[in-house]
């Protein structure tokens, strides 16, 4: 669909539309996945999950996008995004215009410092995944948890579930521990915002 037609398309009124952006290599398609598994296996929302990456694989742009719905989702792609979770400034550079006036930004205060916007929940999700977890690949399970504290889209026990079920072998208790510091911390900046 081209982008003139999706101008003239009416986005239905029920869909929550969500974006999980950074670079190839930052998981954000894992937590995409993970995210979708949480949300259908929890409620009877609808859940659509689709990605897209550069051709470098590693380092290179990489989004993927969540559409949740009550009703059936005739289009699976997201047109105007409700939230958008920015892992890189690339990211942050290249998607947050696709951001609705109103809409959620969350980003890595780690590797994100341009930020275009004054309202918008920042976190140092790389550090503290480093610095905490002990590894930065649970950097985006710690943002994934920071993201279901800050929006209620999905419980602390689906979420847990879903990322436990696909996390490799060994390293699980990293993986709790990323889910407890990405709650922990959300809910410190909600209280600091209200």
């Amino acid at each position: 669909m081209s982008a003139k037609v999706l101008d003239k398309v009416q986005i239905p009124q029920d869909r929550y539309e969500m974006r999980l952006s950074g670079s190839g290599g930052q998981g954000m398609i894992l937590a995409s996945v993970i995210l979708a598994e949480a949300i259908a296996k929890s409620d009877d929302r609808n859940v659509v999950q689709t990605q897209s990456y550069g051709p470098e694989a590693r380092g290179g742009a990489s989004k993927s996008d969540v559409v949740i719905s009550p009703n059936e989702i005739y289009y699976p792609k997201a047109m105007k995004l409700d939230l958008l979770l920015c892992m890189t400034q690339e990211s942050m550079d290249k998607y947050y215009g696709d951001l609705k006036p109103n809409g959620t930004l969350v980003v890595d205060t780690t590797l994100v410092t341009d930020i275009p916007a004054d309202k918008y929940y920042g976190l140092p999700f790389t550090r503290l995944a480093r610095e905490e977890a002990g590894h930065v690949m649970v950097a985006n399970v710690i943002a994934l948890s920071a993201i279901a504290e800050l929006t209620g889209l999905v419980s602390r026990v689906a979420l847990t579930s879903a990322v436990l079920k696909r996390a490799p072998r060994g390293t699980e208790e990293k993986n709790k521990k990323a889910i407890d510091i990405g709650f922990t911390e959300a809910a410190k900046l909600k209280q600091g915002k209200s």
